[in-house]
């Protein structure tokens, strides 16, 4: 069982870190606060924080405001409730004006279902951003990858969404290990026959995907893209000329989300066969993380069993 770590508590270290050295942070909250592990923040600071109570579309406006006021909010509830409560009002006040507005969405996946079910796990919000223009996506790998991602945030220009999960999240890398925004990571490259694409708590099962795939002699190539949009074309576009072959994997909806992404690329610049390891297409039940990943067909044998199907396409 990998350790666990929460990408919330990664996520409010980094907004602390911003906020020591800038006043311009903001974090806004839709009655989230126990649910981001922010209470020590706005007891330190009590100042930088705004609080709308349940009224994602309002906090929605109310970021709008700060950012035309000069400062830099991060509202940050479930990600559900914001893309989807407040959609239209991202689309309108926060993405069209191109303002400076950082979104955080837990219990991003179905892997968020153990306690709350569908209606707290959220497998559409990547699919629903990256067809609002502007919008920056970012989906951490860990708890520390969150901390720096919210870091890195507050320097991109305009609207960024940090998907963070339910919080027993996988620690998936060392410590420290530098988090570059808008570049793929490649992990590994131990041949060429297929190349593994992944982000999030799925990646732990990808690295042992690909353990296996080489103990039996296929050559894997092993792709972190923690940034879903904008997708890094050229960096993807090299890895599918080198490999001929790709699977995404990913706790999200197999539309819409990285593999739709994955696909839209090697469509466009070099097309191969691709396999999108996902929900597919379908509500989750509840449980527990692991179970809920193996049960809708993400596990790692299914990952296995993908890349030997899609190799044979070639």
């Amino acid at each position: 069982m990998n350790k666990t770590e929460s990408t919330r508590i990664g996520f409010m270290q980094g907004l602390e870190t911003l906020a020591e050295k800038d006043d311009r942070i903001m974090l806004v909250c839709a009655d989230s606060v126990l649910a981001m592990r922010a209470t020590e923040f706005i007891e330190k600071r009590p100042d930088q924080y705004v609080e709308v109570g349940i009224a994602e579309q309002n906090a929605t406006a109310t970021s709008a405001g700060l950012a035309l006021d000069g400062r830099i909010p991060f509202f940050a509830t479930y990600a559900g409730f914001i893309t989807m409560r407040a959609c239209e009002q991202i689309r309108t006040f926060i993405a069209y004006p191109n303002l400076n507005v950082k979104l955080a969405g837990v219990n991003g996946g179905i892997a968020g279902g153990e306690r709350e079910g569908v209606t707290h796990q959220f497998f559409e919000d990547i699919g629903i951003l990256r067809t609002i223009a502007n919008v920056t996506i970012l989906v951490p790998a860990d708890a520390d990858q969150a901390r720096q991602a919210t870091i890195a945030a507050a320097d991109i220009p305009g609207p960024v969404y940090i998907r963070l999960g339910s919080g027993r999240d996988p620690v998936v890398f060392e410590k420290d290990t530098p988090f570059t925004p808008g570049k793929i990571n490649i992990i590994s490259q131990k041949g060429n026959d297929i190349a593994l694409f992944g982000n999030g708590v799925l990646l732990p099962r990808i690295f042992e995907a690909a353990k296996i795939l080489e103990e039996k002699g296929i050559g894997v190539t092993v792709v972190e893209v923690h940034t879903v949009k904008p997708i890094d074309t050229q960096g993807i576009t090299n890895v599918l000329k080198q490999c001929g072959a790709a699977v995404t994997a990913e706790d999200h909806n197999i539309i819409g989300g990285l593999g739709s992404a994955i696909m839209e690329v090697a469509a466009e610049n070099h097309p191969v066969p691709v396999y999108r390891i996902g929900l597919r297409d379908k509500f989750a039940g509840s449980g527990l993380p692991q179970e809920l990943l193996d049960y809708y067909e993400m596990s790692v044998e299914d990952i296995v069993k993908a890349a030997e199907a899609t190799i044979a396409r070639k």
